[in-house]
């Protein structure tokens, strides 16, 4: 476990001490928890792009045919 030190406005520490009492917590798991949470969605959202971005292109127009309709665009089927 790393030891932080952080600054906190007394309105926002005041405020943080509150909630973690409130959550049967302190505010330093709070924050660890918090700060976990928030990697998880960073990676989570990396990885995502990760594999949007290594499919195939999709051709939208092929030469005069119409453009797929909105509803086409959008089916979340079609990107499996």
């Amino acid at each position: 476990m790393k030891n932080v030190t952080l600054s906190l406005d007394e309105e926002v520490a005041r405020w943080a001490r509150i909630r973690a009492a409130e959550l049967d917590t302190s505010v330093s798991r709070m924050l660890a928890s918090l700060l976990r949470e928030m990697m998880a969605r960073d990676v989570t959202s990396r990885t995502a792009m990760q594999q949007f971005l290594v499919r195939e292109p999709r051709v939208l127009n092929e030469s005069g045919a119409p453009y797929p309709t909105r509803s086409e665009l959008h089916d979340r089927t079609a990107l499996h």
